[in-house]
């Protein structure tokens, strides 16, 4: 659980923070078998194809219904598409959905600390505040930003920087948690510290090419890297 890519900067910056903001799938929530499993279902019930899981999953990050364009150009297909990804996912969320080890403890560690965190995610209010329920993760954190708070969306700044200011604090002293690179090009755009997490949807050299603080291969490793005993 040791963070990589950290420069001295970085780590000491890391360490003086005020306020944690983490994106959902796949960084606090192991939603990736489902969403994987969602697309598949969508792309070869709509288009009669059979894709790469690279392909299926190269664009989680961004709005669901903006993911569907990146398999079609009509838009009659990519409504057909995102119904049938959101028919399936909404079927089978609570039974494939997972949490990762180490989230409560950590989670447990920050709120100890009094570091305030919050939610920042491209899922629709709706599935966020479902998959918060499933864990009984409402306790944790102050805030959720989903798609469906802001007109712009990651990797627009937008969402972080609202989800830093529901916290009251300003980005400089927020760090945002991410699996993405999307996640990671709207924590730098909104002037937060980033952490990457190679847990999740995107590989280690997608992630260190986004220019992240850190980069960290279990959520455990977090509170270390901001200073917190654990």
């Amino acid at each position: 659980m040791t963070p990589v890519n950290t420069i001295a900067s970085s780590v000491s910056r890391l360490a003086a923070l005020e306020a944690v903001l983490f994106d959902l799938d796949g960084t606090v929530v192991n939603t990736v078998p489902h969403i994987l499993a969602s697309f598949r279902h969508a792309t070869e019930e709509v288009l009669g194809v059979s894709l790469s899981d690279e392909e299926l999953l190269h664009n989680v990050g961004i709005p669901l219904s903006n993911q569907m364009y990146c398999f079609t150009d009509d838009d009659e297909v990519a409504r057909r598409l995102l119904a049938s990804y959101r028919e399936f996912n909404q079927r089978t969320h609570d039974e494939m959905a997972l949490l990762y080890p180490n989230t409560i403890v950590t989670l447990e560690a920050l709120r100890s600390a009094g570091l305030p965190m919050a939610i920042v995610t491209s899922k629709s209010r709706m599935m966020a505040e479902r998959a918060v329920a499933l864990f009984d993760l409402g306790g944790y954190f102050e805030a959720v930003v989903t798609a469906d708070d802001t007109p712009r969306h990651k990797p627009d700044p937008l969402p972080v920087v609202l989800g830093a200011s529901l916290l009251g604090v300003e980005p400089s002293r927020a760090v945002y948690v991410g699996d993405s690179p999307a996640d990671i090009e709207s924590g730098r755009g909104a002037g937060v510290a980033t952490v990457a997490a190679t847990w999740g949807v995107a590989s280690h050299e997608r992630l260190a090419a986004t220019g992240p603080d850190a980069i960290i291969d279990d959520i455990g490793a977090l509170p270390p890297l901001l200073g917190i005993e654990f």
